[in-house]
């Protein structure tokens, strides 16, 4: 698959899981790899991107042990363009069911 493409998937698969509650890095990662082959090397980039676009905003947690947990928290904007990303991505399914011959609702 091409990397591009991926990264744009798993873009918009870390603001779903972001939008479900808040999350630290790891705990982003973890959840996405339950279900998509991805790991730190392409999460963290985006995790801090979405932060510098204004979709996440960041919190500290203190821990038991160590250092204080960064969380990742949605944001009106980031609401809206997790809204926008599944309407271009079920758009995209349907179109692509059509041509391969199957049904999508």
């Amino acid at each position: 698959m091409n990397s591009q493409f991926k990264k744009g998937i798993i873009e918009m698969c870390v603001i779903a899981v972001v939008a479900k509650k808040d999350m630290y890095g790891f705990e982003v990662i973890d959840t996405l790899a339950k279900a998509i082959d991805v790991n730190e090397n392409t999460v963290y980039p985006i995790l801090r991107r979405l932060t510098d676009q204004g979709y996440f905003e960041t919190y500290l947690e203190p821990t038991t042990q160590g250092a204080p947990r960064k969380y990742f928290r949605i944001t009106k904007t980031g609401i809206e363009k997790m809204d926008e990303y599944r309407d271009e991505w079920t758009k995209f399914l349907s179109g692509v069911y059509k041509i391969m011959g199957g049904q999508f609702e």
